[in-house]
């Protein structure tokens, strides 16, 4: 349908909603005291209107995409519209409401134009430290939300300007880290300020009737564009069902996902209902953090130059029965849903349209954040501290393109926090810090490569606890491309010679899941990321990037010849005749 919208004026409104939020990012990573958010940056910003849809958003932290949606839908309908006043900032981290997991705190500011509301400013992030059973706020075998922190319904954190001291000392008072706590919290609110200021700067150049004609034109845009894209998928049912998640970090065995999608015409349905039954560990989702994955799959499937709004959202339906891993029900732990089974999600919905769309999606990722949290005592401050890191992993491999090495997983988009950032304000020391040969997932286009972090222990005690997907299940590979490597999280003993895992060092259930474990001075531990899968054949791939693989030390010789049936000669150049008998004698 073809609008009668000045389509400059569109534009125009819309890029500066956009960059507005990209605006309170920066206001974000400039003013907060956490390397999660100045390094890591885990948070997202958005602009809502005055009837709770998402009309623009920044690129930070995709996991946020859905759960933000619901979060201001029952926010709005808690407090109720009409008891919302100039100057107030609410605060909701409540996964039972609309949320992802529990360390994700939002804050919604309303902004008032003439007297009214005409928008609500956004933002949410992962803060460190929230309290429950370990520092960190990642309990690997946490069984119940209330080990996993302090929870707030939609409550004001600031009325009508003026801070309501009650629920800052109600937060500050249940946290090992007040002073950092209250720096990024003090950060998020000063960014809702920055987006105010800034919308209302718009509407000195715009007038009020012209915004809301634009707002509403840019979701239908949104809506119109999406429709479009998902028309390219052919109509029919796809499905995927495996066995994708290694364990609830409680009862050490695997978990399965299922999803059934459905394509009719300019709309999709995504159905969960098979999924494995709710697990008494925290890899539990909320209905939002499925949303999230969801609609994160579909951004990445479709035109990227859509912008994100409530538009996008319109045509597509998700069913996620309660009670299951993919919509946790009250008091279920669900920490780990947001991290790490989010982007199996992801990928069971890539698996589900490969052969509709082999073009788009990409071989499974490395599947896992590789959380490590750590507290304690900093031996030279005296201070209490928390930490928790987000690491990378290889990528998948994809059409035409080999997949991206050590990246936070898709879901995350975040940062890796610079070596020097972590040992500046934490007793550790890194030993090593490099890129895993031979990690990739073999084939015509490789999977990106994983990691390994090795770390060692300055101070008298070090409490760790750790969240890591991979360590049993592989990452999987597409049209005939080889699994990537699994993760490890592994732990050396102080005046001990080799690497162990969790469970022979300490006797945890589960070896990527564990809470709240005591390591000392000159002990080290040892993260080892997860590689992509392959996709395609390894037999097809080009021979100049195996050579360059070779070369570059991301593959061995000696697995070079063994995956991709090659013959190297002496100045490790592939000998073409050689191959070709090999390949010849092989089939």
């Amino acid at each position: 349908m073809k609008s009668n919208v000045d389509q400059i004026t569109l534009q125009v409104i819309n890029n500066y909603l956009i960059t507005t939020a990209r605006e309170m990012g920066i206001a974000m990573m400039n003013t907060s005291y956490s390397p999660l958010f100045n390094e890591g940056l885990d948070f997202s910003c958005a602009i809502f209107d005055e009837k709770a849809e998402m009309i623009a958003q920044a690129e930070f932290c995709p996991a946020h995409l859905g759960a933000i949606v619901y979060i201001m839908e029952w926010t709005i309908q808690e407090i109720g519209i009409e008891n919302f006043k100039k100057g107030d900032v609410v605060l909701h981290n409540d996964p039972f409401r609309g949320g992802c997991h529990l360390p994700e705190f939002t804050v919604i500011k309303p902004v008032f134009y003439k007297g009214k509301i005409i928008a609500f400013m956004c933002v949410i992030g992962h803060m460190t430290e929230v309290g429950g059973m370990v520092p960190g706020g990642f309990a690997g075998d946490a069984t119940e939300v209330f080990q996993e922190g302090i929870r707030f319904p939609p409550v004001k954190i600031i009325e009508k300007g003026i801070d309501n001291e009650d629920i800052w000392n109600i937060l500050l008072s249940n946290v090992r880290t007040p002073r950092y706590s209250y720096g990024d919290m003090k950060a998020m609110i000063g960014s809702l300020h920055v987006g105010e200021n800034s919308l209302l700067e718009l509407l000195k150049r715009y007038d009020l009737k012209t915004f809301k004609l634009m707002k509403e034109e840019i979701k239908n845009y949104s809506e119109v564009r999406m429709r479009n894209e998902i028309t390219n998928i052919p109509n029919g049912i796809y499905n995927y069902e495996g066995y994708a998640i290694d364990n609830d970090g409680v009862i050490d065995e695997p978990l399965k996902l299922k999803v059934k999608i459905i394509v009719d015409n300019d709309e999709m349905i995504f159905d969960y209902t098979g999924s494995a039954k709710q697990a008494r560990g925290p890899v539990n989702c909320t209905y939002g953090v499925t949303a999230s994955a969801t609609y994160n799959a579909l951004f990445h499937l479709t035109d990227n130059d859509i912008p994100s709004n409530h538009g996008c959202y319109k045509p597509v339906k998700i069913i996620a029965p309660p009670s299951t891993i993919v919509n946790v029900e009250y008091p279920g732990a669900s920490v780990g849903g947001n991290s790490e089974i989010h982007p199996h999600i992801i990928m069971g919905i890539y698996s589900a349209l490969k052969e509709a769309m082999p073009e788009r999606v990409s071989a499974f990722d490395g599947g896992t954040s590789e959380l490590l949290a750590i507290g304690g005592v900093h031996p030279d401050t005296n201070e209490v501290f928390a930490n928790l890191s987000n690491e990378g992993c290889g990528w998948g491999g994809r059409y035409k393109k080999d997949g991206n090495d050590a990246l936070c997983i898709p879901n995350g988009n975040c940062a890796i926090a610079p070596i020097e950032v972590l040992e500046g304000r934490y007793p550790i020391l890194h030993k090593s810090f490099s890129l895993n040969e031979n990690s990739c997932g073999h084939g015509d286009n490789r999977g990106g490569l994983g990691y390994s972090r090795e770390i060692q222990i300055l101070s008298e005690e070090l409490r760790v606890s750790g969240f890591i997907e991979r360590n049993v299940i592989e990452p999987e590979g597409f049209f005939g491309g080889e699994p990537g490597t699994k993760s490890e999280f592994l732990v050396k003993k102080n005046k001990e010679n080799k690497y162990n895992d969790m469970k022979k060092s300490f006797g945890t259930i589960c070896n990527g899941k564990f809470s709240d474990i005591y390591m000392r001075k000159g002990d080290c531990i040892k993260l080892v990321t997860s590689g992509g899968g392959g996709y395609g054949p390894p037999e097809k791939r080009n021979f100049d990037k195996i050579e360059n693989d070779v070369s570059e030390g991301y593959v061995s010789k000696k697995i070079a010849e063994k995956e991709y049936l090659v013959c190297f000669d002496k100045f490790n150049n592939i000998d073409k005749h050689k191959t070709k008998l090999l390949r010849k004698g092989k089939k």
